[in-house]
């Protein structure tokens, strides 16, 4: 946009480049209370549509860990048969019975772990295609609050770490759960005394669980926030490529990142040290707990109540016990991420669009053009007028030229017609209605933008005409590039239509970019034109061309144009110098010269070479 002074755009937030800290956004969520419990029914509510697929995972988990179980148990009866006189007679049903028990525990396993992951990408695509709808809802200031590199952050980041939570966690949990209720019963059943000896060892190994996993948790939760930042900082750097080298910054952004994922190591190392404490503790514990059932199995097979095969089928069971714990410490920080992850999403779908229609919102179909802003006062922070007092009418097919020094609030009239921002007071009407009566999508419809900053997508030259209108044919979209005088230089490129445009279109001039934009007003063809700025990046002779096709553009149109170039404004129907958020003067270009006023000395100052004291102060103030 044209403007760029504080006082004409919305509030930025802290520059990166400059070292500034991360988003209030992120700090304001480390301080925020977490509700686990209310997350974890929300995603519950994404499960529920697949909860057959999800019954049947349930199905193969038990029958997975059942058999499982049931491997220690025939390893005990093969080691008291190889007592018998006869073992190979005894031992070869119960190894072949081991081998197939064993073999369907596998099967049953690898059909859980498939169907689960299946079930976890169906919902992710649900959420993701949920998140990425919504941010399509919400209004222009939530950007302008948000920095892009944040909200790539829970596009992708947040979304994958969900994704591991339900595709390996879930079943991981589930499994583990079963599988320690399922030795306890084994136990029990085997010999209430050897399995009241294992018990001995449990609460410490559940005391070191409960303990780590608290402290983890937070840590996880930074962890992910910081992350954010850090891809906030990549994605800036990176989409500014061009202005660090440029200035020769490059040192500075490799300080800013280093400094950046400086803070992410420190905080993945304290999220994840103890966490690492479990593995030896619960090794030592496991150790432990299968020394007491050896001394306690042999003290009752002296006595003739167990047997060899009874005592190592117990030290299987312990050994094993031992190993679900462990997961589950680990699967709580997984999961607690994965929590935290969905709460970060959820934040985004939760956020609500601040401009929405009115419940008798009516479309706006067939425009006149008839423009009129009626008392308008504007502010992107309360208490800081940006508009101020704002009165004009524009008659269909009038070209409306918006004039003054940089910060007036030129681009802000611009930003409030196609309603990116709500007025405090005083309304703006089209062809008699108010725009907050309208629907947002069909006023937006039948205006036609042209910024000075143009963007084109990573895609054809044909398709980024086509996004005027998406409907639209291929010769219709040559046609629209033909009343551009852009069809010259498009069937210069490589592969004419089908050239690709690299990211932000870096491989066609500027010039090239400006007409393909106009071609894309063109073939949307709208029934309000507006041109911010659409010509001060180029030569002259580009910009002949230019202005030459957006004459063709702005014939039979209601026009309002943003220009510094005071030539490119010569022609309007009206002029209207702004400074400082008001009206100041307004007229033709005739007029406005003969009154030898702010214009005139705009004018002058562009075309005589002498800039008088007036135009001096106006150029020079902040934002200028």
């Amino acid at each position: 946009m044209a403007s760029s002074s504080p006082s004409a755009q919305p509030p930025m937030r802290p520059m990166t480049m400059m070292g500034g800290g991360p988003g209030r956004m992120g700090r304001r969520r480390i301080e925020s209370a977490r509700d686990i419990k209310g997350t974890l029914r929300r995603l519950f509510t994404y499960l529920y549509p697949h909860r057959f697929p999800l019954l049947a995972v349930v199905f193969l988990a038990i029958t997975s860990t059942g058999l499982s179980l049931v491997g220690p148990y025939l390893l005990g009866v093969a080691i008291d048969r190889f007592t018998m006189p006869d073992p190979l007679q005894g031992l070869m049903p119960v190894i072949a019975l081991m081998a197939g028990v064993y073999l369907l525990s596998w099967l049953a396993q690898v059909g859980e772990n498939v169907l689960m992951l299946r079930v976890a990408q169906k919902v992710l695509r649900h959420l993701r295609q949920q998140l990425f709808e919504h941010l399509q809802t919400l209004s222009l200031s939530f950007f302008d609050r948000n920095p892009h590199g944040e909200l790539m952050s829970r596009l992708t980041n947040d979304i994958d770490i969900i994704s591991q939570a339900l595709s390996q966690n879930v079943t991981q949990l589930v499994t583990s759960l079963l599988t320690m209720g399922g030795i306890l019963v084994m136990m029990f059943v085997l010999n209430v005394w050897l399995a009241l000896g294992s018990l001995l060892v449990l609460p410490l190994m559940v005391g070191v669980t409960v303990a780590v996993a608290r402290r983890t948790r937070e840590g996880y939760r930074r962890l992910q926030l910081e992350i954010g930042q850090l891809n906030g900082v990549m994605e800036e750097t990176l989409s500014g490529e061009r202005v660090v080298q440029a200035f020769r910054q490059q040192e500075a952004a490799i300080e800013l990142f280093d400094r950046v994922n400086t803070i992410v190591r420190d905080v993945g190392i304290r999220a994840q040290s103890f966490a690492f404490l479990i593995p030896p503790m619960m090794t030592v514990l496991s150790n432990l707990d299968i020394a007491v059932v050896a001394g306690l199995g042999g003290w009752l097979t002296l006595r003739g109540l167990a047997t060899v095969g009874m005592i190592a089928t117990f030290i299987t069971y312990a050994r094993r016990f031992a190993q679900p714990l462990r997961q589950l410490s680990e699967l709580y920080n997984g999961i607690q991420s994965g929590i935290a992850g969905a709460e970060r999403v959820f934040e985004i779908i939760d956020e609500k669009p601040e401009l929405v229609d009115a419940p008798d919102a009516i479309p706006l179909e067939d425009v006149i053009g008839d423009v009129q802003f009626d008392h308008v006062y504007f502010a992107y922070v309360p208490g800081i007028p940006v508009l101020k007092d704002i009165n004009f009418h524009a008659a269909p097919g009038q070209t409306i030229a918006f004039v003054g020094p940089t910060g007036a609030g030129k681009t802000t009239m611009v930003n409030v017609l196609s309603r990116f921002y709500d007025i405090q007071e005083g309304a703006i009407r089209i062809d008699g209605h108010d725009i907050r009566s309208l629907q947002k999508d069909t006023l937006r419809r039948q205006l036609g933008v042209v910024l000075q900053d143009t963007f084109l997508f990573a895609d054809t030259v044909m398709e980024n005409i086509r996004y005027g209108r998406l409907d639209a044919t291929d010769e219709e979209c040559i046609a629209a590039a033909k009343l551009a005088n852009a069809d010259q230089f498009i069937r210069r490129l490589p592969e004419g239509y089908q050239t690709m445009l690299s990211e932000r279109a870096s491989n066609i001039s500027q010039g090239q970019r400006q007409l393909l934009t106009i071609a894309r007003a063109i073939l949307a063809d709208p029934g309000i034109l507006v041109l911010d700025e659409a010509t001060s990046s180029v030569d002259t002779r580009t910009e002949l061309r230019i202005q030459e096709a957006l004459l063709r553009l702005m014939e039979g149109r209601t026009s309002f144009v943003i220009a510094h170039r005071l030539s490119t404004v010569r022609q309007a129907d009206e002029l209207l110098i702004i400074n400082e958020g008001q009206i100041i003067e307004r007229g033709t270009h005739e007029e406005l010269l003969a009154k030898k006023g702010f214009y005139y000395n705009l004018y002058m100052s562009q075309f005589k070479g002498n800039v008088p004291e007036q135009a001096r102060l106006a150029l020079s103030e902040p934002g200028a």
